[in-house]
């Protein structure tokens, strides 16, 4: 099967990364088209997945955007579009990832006639896109012959919106096991190299490290970590592992002057984006997951269950279908920090049921999230749609 894969970002995101898991397996046949440069391109190339840069021009269209930002980028979206048809004549049909590819994605297989299918990656709400926004996808997935959603939250959102439930199925991501029960292997290892980085305590207590990834934005919720931290004992050390995104870099210097004014600074470290994120996970004593609007999947959650790290996430969207709280990790209130500090100080005090906690949760997640399941129930409903438009051309109605 020879698919055109559509990103709109150069940069390496959860949604890419899923991107490239799936691309994976058609890499001889296929092509990964983005939109800008950077990041994931190379990622892709160090895969030995193809990638074709699609335009040299950026797409100023956010989550929440208007109609006249639209019509603005009309001018740089048409040469787009044009471009995609033409290439997608060469492929059996077009697989967006993202709202951007999607938009491309949907008027260009108008053009070359080749199905299209939408991973849908989000929570389409008042949350996350502009009205115009959550209009244009659901009008233009409603024209897809599939839509593949990462949780049962994004389905619904996605149904609620006006999307018709009959194109979707929900398909959760798949992870690569060995990378991360490999570093599970190694945890004193790793937690000895984290904390020689990390500043000494006066007193010589040991750091209780409680990891936080993602890139920074407000909806995340890196505020409501730091927060809490005023309400744990003096060795809780956040680290924020990630980069400020899509223009969020103001949310960045929020943080470091929300850090000063609670005089935190010897208890946040900031590492930026980093490649080596099971390591790290595994080194730490607790993950957690802040985000202030529902998250869509949360791919950080399974990462941290697969490495056998201890993890806390905020009760909404996908989350709530990742973690049985109590058993397999911890759901707080999205915002509450002080619920958080709760939670953090509990698995501090009681390391072994902790400990017990997360090990029924790796198992979980092995069973759950296996990248060679996920990729088989995609393999097997993008044939589907194949064979289907080819039985339409040869016997149209």
């Amino acid at each position: 099967m020879k698919i055109l894969f559509l990103d709109q970002s150069g940069k390496l995101g959860g949604a890419e990364l899923c991107l490239a898991d799936i691309a994976q397996q058609f890499h001889a046949t296929s092509l990964v088209g983005v939109f800008a440069e950077g990041s994931f391109p190379e990622y892709l190339r160090k895969r030995n997945i193809p990638v074709k840069i699609l335009t040299q021009q950026t797409l100023q269209v956010q989550k929440n955007s208007g109609f006249l930002a639209g019509l603005k980028s009309l001018n740089r979206l048409i040469p787009l579009i044009t471009t995609v048809a033409q290439l997608s004549k060469q492929y059996d049909l077009l697989y967006a990832n993202t709202q951007k590819a999607l938009v491309v994605g949907a008027l260009a297989s108008l053009l070359s006639r080749r199905p299209l299918v939408y991973h849908l990656h989000d929570i389409v709400s008042p949350d996350h896109f502009s009205t115009v926004n959550r209009r244009i996808i659901i009008t233009l997935a409603n024209r897809a012959a599939l839509v593949i959603a990462n949780s049962q939250a994004s389905r619904e959102a996605f149904i609620q919106a006006g999307g018709h439930g009959d194109k979707v199925h929900v398909i959760y991501n798949g992870f690569n096991l060995e990378n991360y029960l490999h570093c599970a292997n190694q945890r004193e290892h790793l937690q000895a190299e984290l904390v020689s980085i990390l500043p000494q305590l006066e007193d010589r207590t040991p750091p209780f490290i409680v990891g936080h990834f993602s890139r920074l934005s407000p909806w995340k919720g890196q505020d409501v970590l730091i927060e809490a931290l005023q309400y744990c004992p003096h060795n809780v050390t956040a680290l924020l592992v990630g980069d400020a995104l899509f223009g969020e870099q103001a949310y960045g210097q929020q943080l470091h002057q929300q850090i000063k004014s609670l005089n935190l600074e010897h208890r946040v470290k900031f590492l930026g984006f980093r490649s080596d994120i099971p390591q790290l996970m595994t080194a730490c004593d607790l993950v957690t997951h802040t985000s202030t609007a529902p998250e869509p999947f949360g791919r950080v959650i399974v990462e941290a269950m697969l490495c056998g790290t201890p993890v806390v996430a905020a009760a909404a969207g996908g989350a709530v279908e990742l973690i049985d709280h109590g058993q397999t990790g911890w759901l707080t209130p999205p915002g509450d920090a002080k619920k958080l500090a709760d939670i953090i100080n509990t698995c501090q005090q009681q390391a072994s049921q902790s400990k017990a906690i997360a090990q029924k949760a790796q198992q979980r997640a092995i069973q759950s999230f296996n990248l060679a399941a996920t990729n088989l129930q995609i393999s097997q409903l993008l044939s589907r749609i194949s064979n289907c438009e080819i039985n339409n051309i040869r016997n149209p109605s």
